[in-house]
């Protein structure tokens, strides 16, 4: 090992307190400082934390931006959401590769640079999204493309760039109560604190908030059942991990309300009595944390953050940022508390749950930025922040991408229908809205009378909007291959299913499709459904089967009759996973 490369390692474990729950972190950082982890840096790192090697090579396996083998010195990543192929993406990276002579995923012979693609950088709406070092640049078109190639050939560092490449900037459409809102900072700490814990909670069943990532669990009960759960330590944590293809609403508001957001944290931390809050920020939103840091830092000099808080003796509480490494499961609550302690974002089996059994197996609350930033207004104003009379629902950021006149971010009314949403942002020539992500629910042109609730179409945020040009078996494959590309592993039916769900929509869409192609994959559906670990098993068909559902002509026109033997038995794989589940029982 070179002194260099050994200096670099036990930089980060100095950094880290030499805490094995910051594993993730160090292999993180050395990942962005030499672009791979060489072994070398895992016999230290290992050794160091007296950790085995074994569980160090399964997280850099696990993460898809970990790597043990060199990547170029300029490690770039173009978005592969649909919303970024529908901007150019493949075209510009496909100028960028022949530039510098590279093939997709393969460093060129100098190692200088590698490009590669990755599921989604969360810039939907001001796409094709680049990462180059870990370091986001938006609108990256061909000319762009052609520009980057020439200053990575001449060897230019990345801080030498043009500036405004990396400014990102948020497109806010239409705001309500929270993102017009001006109370001062630290006014809602102090009136929780004049409340109590009693009074925020009520506050809150009063103003009907919900968790805001999609599962719309009320948020005084997750609260309530924490601060009540019988443990010396509690946590909060903050879900920055906006994994979901078309959603962006939280990069926005970490960016321009990041206070509120803090503040909201604050407020349940002193809520459900604990002291230490985490923001987990996924790792394709580095360019945030910098300012978030700062952000802390100067709520920690004036007293709202650490310990006395607003010069309450006793009143103590601080948040550190914990960034993530690359894995759309991480954005479940569990898996990411899984990760937090430096461990693979795999899904725990629930119960118990975390607001009992979270994070170093103590009660936590994990709410997502919207929801905490919302929780802030609603300790400062009162319910009427959030819901202004019985009739009235609440409010609802939507992260509005696609085919459509004004892209970006909406807060709108919840109950809102699709119509007059389509309207909001001027989209027309309407065939299909997806809502809530690849796995959520889509929506045909006539079907705008649905509502944006949690009782009609649920969403995280996500809404995408595609027009007649648009072929919605491209759309659904995109889908499919995200899915496959994101399943953790953990279990065969996820893994493998999602595969062979994923072969199957490209041999249709190849034109080499049959009939009973969809009949198979309703039966591996049925499968994954019912053996699954988690929800990402669960719903990796959707997208295929509610499109053909939906659009049956985009398939239909690349298929035929022909009768073929499935590949293996369907319905006895199903009776055996059902014997597997009852013995693991």
């Amino acid at each position: 090992m070179t002194s260099e490369s050994d200096a670099v390692v036990r930089e980060q474990l100095v950094a880290y307190r030499r805490d094995p729950r910051m594993v993730l972190q160090i292999l993180r950082k050395l990942q962005l400082a030499q672009n791979h982890i060489k072994a070398t840096d895992i016999d230290i790192v290992a050794e160091s934390l007296n950790l085995p090697r074994t569980k160090i090579h399964a997280l850099i396996d696990f993460y898809s931006f970990l790597h043990n083998t060199p990547r170029g010195d300029y490690d770039i990543y173009f978005s592969d959401s649909i919303t970024d192929h529908m901007l150019g993406s493949r075209a510009s990276a496909a100028a960028l590769c022949k530039e510098l002579g590279v093939e997709p995923g393969i460093p060129d012979k100098d190692g200088l640079a590698t490009v590669d693609f990755t599921s989604c950088t969360g810039l939907c709406e001001r796409g094709p999204g680049v990462l180059v070092n870990g370091i986001a640049i938006d609108r990256v078109d061909v000319g762009r493309a052609r520009e980057m190639a020439a200053l990575i050939r001449a060897g230019t560092p990345l801080e030498d760039w043009p500036l405004e490449w990396f400014v990102i900037n948020d497109a806010i459409r239409r705001k309500g109560p929270l993102l017009n809102m001006t109370v001062r900072r630290g006014s809602a700490i102090e009136r929780a604190i004049e409340l109590g814990a009693d009074g925020v909670i009520a506050e809150l069943e009063a103003a009907g908030l919900r968790g805001c990532g999609g599962a719309g669990f009320p948020t005084h009960r997750k609260w309530d059942i924490c601060r009540s759960a019988g443990a010396g330590e509690r946590y909060v944590i903050c879900n920055a991990d906006e994994g979901e293809p078309g959603t962006f609403k939280d990069r926005a508001l970490l960016n321009c309300e990041g206070c509120n957001v803090i503040e909201g944290m604050t407020v349940c931390g002193i809520t459900i009595g604990a002291q230490k809050g985490f923001i987990y920020l996924r790792h394709e939103y580095e360019f945030l944390r910098e300012r978030l840091e700062r952000r802390l830092q100067r709520r920690r000099d004036s007293g709202k953050l650490g310990r006395n808080i607003c010069g309450h003796h006793g009143i103590n509480f601080d948040i550190e940022i914990v960034m993530g490494a690359g894995s759309y499961v991480c954005g479940e609550e569990s898996a990411l508390i899984e990760s937090l302690e430096g461990k693979r974002g795999i899904p725990r089996i629930r119960p118990p749950f975390p607001v009992t059994h979270g994070y170093r197996g103590f009660p936590t609350v994990v709410n997502n930025v919207e929801t905490f930033a919302y929780a802030a207004g609603i300790a400062a104003d009162g319910p009427g922040f959030f819901k202004q009379d019985d009739a009235q629902r609440g409010w609802k950021l939507v992260s509005i991408s696609g085919d459509c006149r004004s892209p970006g971010i909406y807060e709108m009314p919840v109950g809102t229908t699709v119509g007059e949403t389509l309207q909001a942002c001027g989209a027309v020539d309407v065939q299909a809205i997806q809502v809530g992500g690849p796995g959520g629910t889509l929506l045909a042109a006539h079907e705008t009378d649905r509502e944006l609730s949690f009782d009609d179409t649920n969403t995280g945020g996500s809404f995408m909007i595609f027009d007649h040009s648009r072929d919605m078996l491209d759309v659904a494959q995109n889908f499919t291959d995200f899915f496959a590309h994101e399943s953790c592993g953990f279990c065969t039916p996820c893994r493998v299913g999602t595969k062979l769900m994923a072969n199957m929509a490209e041999k249709i869409a190849a034109g080499h499709g049959a009939r009973l192609d969809i009949e198979q994959m309703q039966r591996v559906h049925k499968l994954m459904t019912q053996a699954s670990h988690c929800g990402l098993g669960q719903s990796a068909a959707v997208p295929i089967l509610t499109t053909y559902e939906k659009f049956p002509e985009a398939f239909r026109q690349r298929m035929d009759d022909v009768e073929y033997k499935p590949a293996f038995d369907v319905e006895a794989a199903i009776e055996r996973s059902r014997q597997i589940v009852a013995e693991e029982a």
